[in-house]
């Protein structure tokens, strides 16, 4: 039979080494739980990215307000001499405004080509501009009458001007000028304006 101090010696040994072994156990376990949480965090965060990168390639970009596209229209201007007419192409914002209205304004703010003439008075009016049938009616105010450097060379130029700019546009044919509202015999004196006009190309002179 083992003496007492023996026994006591001996079971505080295997104590120290039954607790080594368990502090080992554990040390390796809270090694390994770390670095599962590691892994899956690391896993989590990669899911993460290639979400983000999914729905960014797949939503579509609403920082920003969306562009409006442009259309291009050709007006027709008056040379130095009055007798031609001289394309000058442009691109407009369409916007909320009928493409045909967009035309007419840019004709009474005038050609940007330097070389190139006023055909419509500044200070006319688009009062209102429908179209019927191929036919456009456009409505000016008093002004385009009444501001109108006269002139026979200088009416032709007008009233075509407007005609043709406004016959590049498919769905128009001809052109029925009206003065608030109204037709009128010859609406800048010569010109026959009872009925509507047809685009005259003969007058038309390229670059």
């Amino acid at each position: 039979m083992l003496k007492r101090p023996l026994a006591w010696k001996l079971g505080m040994g295997l104590f120290v080494v039954a607790l080594t072994v368990l502090l080992t156990l554990t040390g390796c376990w809270d090694q390994e739980k770390a670095q599962q949480d590691a892994q899956q965090e690391n896993e989590i965060k990669i899911a993460d990215t290639t979400e983000n990168k999914e729905n960014s390639e797949t939503k579509p970009d609403i920082s920003a307000e969306p562009k409006e596209e442009k259309e291009k229209i050709t007006l027709y201007f008056g040379d130095q001499d009055a007798m031609y007419l001289i394309p000058e192409e442009r691109f407009v914002v369409k916007g909320n405004k009928k493409l045909e209205e967009i035309v007419i304004e840019e004709l009474i703010q005038g050609p940007k080509n330097p070389d190139l003439f006023q055909t419509v008075p500044k200070e006319a009016k688009l009062i209102s501009l429908e179209v019927v049938d191929g036919v456009a009616y456009v409505n000016f105010s008093q002004e385009f009458q009444t501001k109108h450097w006269g002139g026979s060379a200088g009416e032709l130029m007008t009233v075509y001007s407007i005609t043709n700019s406004l016959a590049e546009l498919p769905e128009i044919d001809k052109v029925q000028f009206l003065l608030e509202g109204k037709k009128q015999e010859a609406i800048l004196g010569h010109v026959d304006t009872t009925e509507p006009l047809a685009p005259n190309y003969r007058m038309v002179k390229n670059n």
